[in-house]
Protein backbone atom coordinates (compact mmCIF):
# COMPACT_ATOMS: atom_id res chain seq x y z
CA UNK A 1 0.00 0.00 0.00
CA UNK A 2 1.16 3.59 -0.80
CA UNK A 3 -0.04 6.82 -0.77
CA UNK A 4 -2.53 7.23 2.20
CA UNK A 5 -0.60 8.69 5.29
CA UNK A 6 -3.65 8.41 7.79
CA UNK A 7 -4.68 12.21 6.78
CA UNK A 8 -8.30 12.97 7.17
CA UNK A 9 -10.04 15.47 5.18
CA UNK A 10 -11.22 18.35 7.03
CA UNK A 11 -14.76 18.06 5.68
CA UNK A 12 -14.91 15.31 8.06
CA UNK A 13 -14.61 17.45 11.16
CA UNK A 14 -18.17 17.57 11.83
CA UNK A 15 -18.29 13.59 12.89
CA UNK A 16 -16.02 14.68 16.19
CA UNK A 17 -18.75 16.36 17.73
CA UNK A 18 -20.62 13.14 17.78
CA UNK A 19 -19.33 9.92 20.08
CA UNK A 20 -20.44 7.46 17.11
CA UNK A 21 -18.19 10.40 14.72
CA UNK A 22 -15.19 10.43 16.64
CA UNK A 23 -15.37 6.02 16.79
CA UNK A 24 -15.50 6.40 12.82
CA UNK A 25 -12.48 8.61 12.33
CA UNK A 26 -10.76 6.78 14.90
CA UNK A 27 -11.27 3.51 13.34
CA UNK A 28 -10.66 5.07 9.94
CA UNK A 29 -6.77 4.81 8.80
CA UNK A 30 -6.77 0.82 10.01
CA UNK A 31 -9.52 0.28 8.27
CA UNK A 32 -8.30 1.44 4.85
CA UNK A 33 -4.97 -0.58 5.59
CA UNK A 34 -7.38 -3.21 6.12
CA UNK A 35 -9.56 -2.71 2.73
CA UNK A 36 -5.75 -2.05 0.59
CA UNK A 37 -4.52 -4.95 1.69
CA UNK A 38 -7.76 -7.44 1.12
CA UNK A 39 -8.57 -5.67 -2.54
CA UNK A 40 -4.12 -5.22 -3.04
CA UNK A 41 -4.78 -1.77 -4.01
CA UNK A 42 -2.07 0.97 -4.47
CA UNK A 43 -3.98 3.84 -3.02
CA UNK A 44 -2.84 7.75 -3.77
CA UNK A 45 -4.05 10.70 -1.27
CA UNK A 46 -7.54 11.16 -0.66
CA UNK A 47 -9.64 13.01 -2.93
CA UNK A 48 -9.47 16.57 -0.70
CA UNK A 49 -13.63 17.15 -0.76
CA UNK A 50 -15.76 14.43 1.97
CA UNK A 51 -18.40 15.19 3.94
CA UNK A 52 -19.80 11.37 4.80
CA UNK A 53 -17.16 9.22 3.56
CA UNK A 54 -13.10 8.83 2.51
CA UNK A 55 -12.80 8.24 -0.95
CA UNK A 56 -9.15 7.14 -2.01
CA UNK A 57 -8.23 6.56 -5.99
CA UNK A 58 -6.51 3.63 -6.20
CA UNK A 59 -5.02 0.71 -8.90
CA UNK A 60 -5.19 -2.94 -8.79
CA UNK A 61 -3.04 -5.07 -9.19
CA UNK A 62 -3.58 -5.01 -12.96
CA UNK A 63 -3.21 -2.20 -13.55
CA UNK A 64 -7.03 -0.64 -13.36
CA UNK A 65 -8.29 2.79 -11.76
CA UNK A 66 -10.76 2.33 -8.81
CA UNK A 67 -11.98 3.92 -6.01
CA UNK A 68 -11.87 3.03 -2.03
CA UNK A 69 -14.75 4.61 -0.11
CA UNK A 70 -14.99 4.23 3.31
CA UNK A 71 -18.02 5.18 4.02
CA UNK A 72 -19.75 6.92 7.60
CA UNK A 73 -23.35 5.08 7.81
CA UNK A 74 -26.28 7.07 8.23
CA UNK A 75 -29.76 7.50 7.29
CA UNK A 76 -29.05 8.79 3.95
CA UNK A 77 -25.55 6.77 3.00
CA UNK A 78 -27.10 2.92 4.77
CA UNK A 79 -28.24 1.48 1.19
CA UNK A 80 -25.69 3.41 -1.08
CA UNK A 81 -24.38 -0.52 -2.40
CA UNK A 82 -27.23 -1.60 -2.42
CA UNK A 83 -28.64 1.15 -4.99
CA UNK A 84 -25.65 0.92 -7.20
CA UNK A 85 -26.02 -2.55 -7.62
CA UNK A 86 -29.80 -1.99 -8.51
CA UNK A 87 -28.18 0.81 -11.01
CA UNK A 88 -25.31 -1.87 -12.44
CA UNK A 89 -23.47 0.55 -14.41
CA UNK A 90 -26.61 2.07 -15.63
CA UNK A 91 -25.80 5.89 -15.94
CA UNK A 92 -23.92 5.23 -12.66
CA UNK A 93 -20.60 4.36 -11.67
CA UNK A 94 -20.42 0.65 -10.92
CA UNK A 95 -19.58 -0.88 -7.63
CA UNK A 96 -17.30 -3.97 -8.18
CA UNK A 97 -17.25 -5.10 -4.74
CA UNK A 98 -17.95 -4.12 -1.00
CA UNK A 99 -16.67 -4.81 2.69
CA UNK A 100 -19.85 -4.33 4.92
CA UNK A 101 -18.30 -4.80 8.14
CA UNK A 102 -16.04 -1.87 7.58
CA UNK A 103 -18.45 -0.13 5.56
CA UNK A 104 -16.02 -0.04 2.75
CA UNK A 105 -16.92 -0.28 -1.59
CA UNK A 106 -14.61 -0.90 -4.47
CA UNK A 107 -16.20 1.38 -6.92
CA UNK A 108 -15.25 2.20 -10.86
CA UNK A 109 -13.25 5.29 -11.29
CA UNK A 110 -14.22 8.46 -13.47
CA UNK A 111 -11.68 9.09 -15.41
CA UNK A 112 -10.92 12.04 -15.65
CA UNK A 113 -13.16 12.62 -13.46
CA UNK A 114 -14.28 16.35 -14.42
CA UNK A 115 -17.60 17.57 -12.81
CA UNK A 116 -20.19 18.04 -14.92
CA UNK A 117 -20.99 21.52 -13.42
CA UNK A 118 -17.85 22.50 -15.28
CA UNK A 119 -19.21 21.91 -18.41
CA UNK A 120 -21.71 24.89 -18.10
CA UNK A 121 -25.31 25.02 -17.00
CA UNK A 122 -26.86 24.14 -20.28
CA UNK A 123 -25.06 20.76 -20.65
CA UNK A 124 -25.27 19.78 -17.65
CA UNK A 125 -29.13 20.18 -17.85
CA UNK A 126 -29.13 17.94 -20.99
CA UNK A 127 -27.14 15.16 -19.51
CA UNK A 128 -28.87 15.13 -16.13
CA UNK A 129 -32.47 15.23 -18.12
CA UNK A 130 -31.31 11.93 -20.03
CA UNK A 131 -29.52 10.19 -16.43
CA UNK A 132 -33.01 11.15 -14.17
CA UNK A 133 -34.97 8.30 -16.29
CA UNK A 134 -32.10 5.50 -16.13
CA UNK A 135 -31.88 6.05 -12.54
CA UNK A 136 -35.60 5.73 -12.00
CA UNK A 137 -35.38 1.85 -11.69
CA UNK A 138 -38.76 0.21 -10.16
CA UNK A 139 -38.73 0.62 -6.08
CA UNK A 140 -38.26 -2.61 -4.48
CA UNK A 141 -36.70 -3.22 -0.74
CA UNK A 142 -34.31 -2.53 1.18
CA UNK A 143 -34.46 1.05 0.30
CA UNK A 144 -36.15 3.71 2.95
CA UNK A 145 -39.37 5.24 1.39
CA UNK A 146 -39.52 9.34 0.93
CA UNK A 147 -42.99 9.17 2.98
CA UNK A 148 -40.60 7.58 6.06
CA UNK A 149 -38.06 10.56 5.24
CA UNK A 150 -40.32 13.13 5.15
CA UNK A 151 -42.11 12.51 8.08
CA UNK A 152 -38.29 12.54 9.43
CA UNK A 153 -37.35 16.22 8.30
CA UNK A 154 -41.52 17.49 9.97
CA UNK A 155 -40.42 15.81 12.90
CA UNK A 156 -37.86 17.88 13.61
CA UNK A 157 -37.97 20.86 11.99
CA UNK A 158 -39.47 23.35 14.29
CA UNK A 159 -37.16 22.56 17.16
CA UNK A 160 -34.13 23.12 15.10
CA UNK A 161 -35.60 25.80 13.59
CA UNK A 162 -35.97 27.38 17.03
CA UNK A 163 -32.65 26.29 18.13
CA UNK A 164 -30.66 28.03 15.42
CA UNK A 165 -32.64 31.29 16.39
CA UNK A 166 -35.12 31.24 13.88
CA UNK A 167 -32.92 31.66 10.92
CA UNK A 168 -35.42 32.62 7.81
CA UNK A 169 -39.46 33.87 8.45
CA UNK A 170 -42.39 31.49 10.22
CA UNK A 171 -44.44 31.61 6.34
CA UNK A 172 -41.42 29.88 4.82
CA UNK A 173 -41.17 27.39 7.69
CA UNK A 174 -45.36 26.89 7.75
CA UNK A 175 -44.81 25.97 3.70
CA UNK A 176 -41.92 23.77 4.41
CA UNK A 177 -44.62 21.61 6.73
CA UNK A 178 -47.54 21.68 4.65
CA UNK A 179 -45.72 21.05 2.11
CA UNK A 180 -44.05 17.77 3.90
CA UNK A 181 -47.51 16.84 5.17
CA UNK A 182 -49.67 16.91 1.99
CA UNK A 183 -46.91 15.52 -0.22
CA UNK A 184 -46.08 12.25 0.76
CA UNK A 185 -50.12 11.10 1.03
CA UNK A 186 -50.93 11.57 -2.42
CA UNK A 187 -47.33 10.32 -4.38
CA UNK A 188 -47.36 9.02 -7.94
CA UNK A 189 -45.71 5.55 -8.97
CA UNK A 190 -42.64 4.83 -6.80
CA UNK A 191 -39.13 4.70 -7.79
CA UNK A 192 -35.58 4.42 -6.93
CA UNK A 193 -34.25 8.27 -6.48
CA UNK A 194 -30.87 9.79 -6.13
CA UNK A 195 -31.88 12.55 -3.68
CA UNK A 196 -28.41 13.89 -4.07
CA UNK A 197 -28.49 14.18 -7.66
CA UNK A 198 -26.67 17.80 -8.71
CA UNK A 199 -24.11 18.58 -11.15
CA UNK A 200 -21.39 17.67 -8.92
CA UNK A 201 -22.46 14.07 -8.49
CA UNK A 202 -21.72 13.64 -12.49
CA UNK A 203 -18.45 12.90 -13.30
CA UNK A 204 -17.01 12.57 -17.07
CA UNK A 205 -16.06 8.67 -17.36
CA UNK A 206 -14.52 6.76 -20.03
CA UNK A 207 -17.37 3.81 -19.87
CA UNK A 208 -19.56 6.57 -20.80
CA UNK A 209 -19.14 10.33 -21.15
CA UNK A 210 -21.00 11.37 -17.43
CA UNK A 211 -21.55 8.90 -14.56
CA UNK A 212 -23.40 9.31 -11.53
CA UNK A 213 -21.53 9.17 -8.56
CA UNK A 214 -22.39 9.65 -4.45
CA UNK A 215 -26.18 8.20 -4.55
CA UNK A 216 -28.29 8.68 -1.32
CA UNK A 217 -30.79 6.71 -2.41
CA UNK A 218 -35.03 6.70 -0.90
CA UNK A 219 -37.90 5.52 -2.94
CA UNK A 220 -40.47 7.91 -3.64
CA UNK A 221 -42.09 9.67 -6.62
CA UNK A 222 -40.27 11.10 -9.77
CA UNK A 223 -41.02 14.88 -8.91
CA UNK A 224 -39.18 14.90 -5.56
CA UNK A 225 -35.68 13.49 -8.28
CA UNK A 226 -35.68 16.80 -9.54
CA UNK A 227 -35.03 19.08 -6.32
CA UNK A 228 -31.51 18.61 -6.03
CA UNK A 229 -30.98 19.59 -9.28
CA UNK A 230 -33.36 22.74 -9.43
CA UNK A 231 -31.68 24.29 -6.41
CA UNK A 232 -27.96 23.06 -7.76
CA UNK A 233 -26.77 26.88 -7.42
CA UNK A 234 -23.31 25.83 -9.23
CA UNK A 235 -25.39 26.26 -12.58
CA UNK A 236 -26.83 29.57 -11.28
CA UNK A 237 -28.18 31.07 -8.35
CA UNK A 238 -31.13 33.58 -8.70
CA UNK A 239 -34.86 33.31 -9.35
CA UNK A 240 -34.89 33.15 -12.74
CA UNK A 241 -31.91 30.39 -12.86
CA UNK A 242 -34.04 28.24 -10.29
CA UNK A 243 -37.41 28.48 -12.03
CA UNK A 244 -36.18 27.90 -15.18
CA UNK A 245 -34.42 24.26 -14.04
CA UNK A 246 -38.09 23.64 -12.50
CA UNK A 247 -39.92 24.80 -15.48
CA UNK A 248 -37.36 23.15 -18.14
CA UNK A 249 -37.23 19.75 -16.25
CA UNK A 250 -40.99 18.74 -15.63
CA UNK A 251 -41.46 20.06 -19.31
CA UNK A 252 -39.09 17.60 -20.67
CA UNK A 253 -39.49 14.97 -18.39
CA UNK A 254 -43.60 15.09 -18.22
CA UNK A 255 -44.03 15.49 -14.74
CA UNK A 256 -46.37 17.47 -12.27
CA UNK A 257 -44.82 21.33 -11.80
CA UNK A 258 -46.24 21.94 -8.58
CA UNK A 259 -45.27 18.58 -6.65
CA UNK A 260 -41.70 19.04 -7.81
CA UNK A 261 -41.74 22.68 -6.73
CA UNK A 262 -43.37 21.54 -3.33
CA UNK A 263 -40.84 18.64 -2.83
CA UNK A 264 -37.64 20.83 -3.47
CA UNK A 265 -38.75 24.06 -1.35
CA UNK A 266 -39.37 21.30 1.75
CA UNK A 267 -36.20 19.51 1.11
CA UNK A 268 -33.64 22.41 1.18
CA UNK A 269 -35.48 24.04 4.24
CA UNK A 270 -35.41 20.55 5.72
CA UNK A 271 -31.84 19.94 4.50
CA UNK A 272 -30.24 23.56 5.27
CA UNK A 273 -30.76 24.73 9.07
CA UNK A 274 -27.33 24.12 10.66
CA UNK A 275 -25.27 24.03 8.07
CA UNK A 276 -23.31 26.59 5.87
CA UNK A 277 -25.64 26.59 2.93
CA UNK A 278 -28.38 28.03 4.98
CA UNK A 279 -28.71 31.79 3.70
CA UNK A 280 -28.27 30.30 -0.12
CA UNK A 281 -30.69 28.06 0.19
CA UNK A 282 -33.17 30.12 2.21
CA UNK A 283 -33.29 31.96 -1.13
CA UNK A 284 -33.53 29.15 -3.49
CA UNK A 285 -36.59 28.41 -1.05
CA UNK A 286 -37.99 31.51 -1.34
CA UNK A 287 -37.88 32.08 -4.48
CA UNK A 288 -39.61 28.58 -5.04
CA UNK A 289 -42.12 29.68 -2.77
CA UNK A 290 -43.54 32.82 -4.58
CA UNK A 291 -44.19 29.76 -7.52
Amino acid sequence: MSGFTGDIPAGLDWLKDSESGRAWLAALPQKVVECAAHWRLRLSAPYPYAFTSLAVPAHLEDGSDVVLKVVFIDRETEHEADALRRWDGDGAIRLLDELPTRGALLLERCVPGTPLSSAGADVAMDVLEGLLPRLWKPATPPFRSLAEEAATWAGGIQTRWDEAGRPFSRRLLDATLDALDSLPRTQGEQVLLHQDLHAANVLAAQREPWLAIDPKPLVGEREFGLAPIIRSSELGHGRRDVIRRLDYLTATLGLDRERARLWCLAQTVAWSIGTDQLQRNVETAEWLSEG
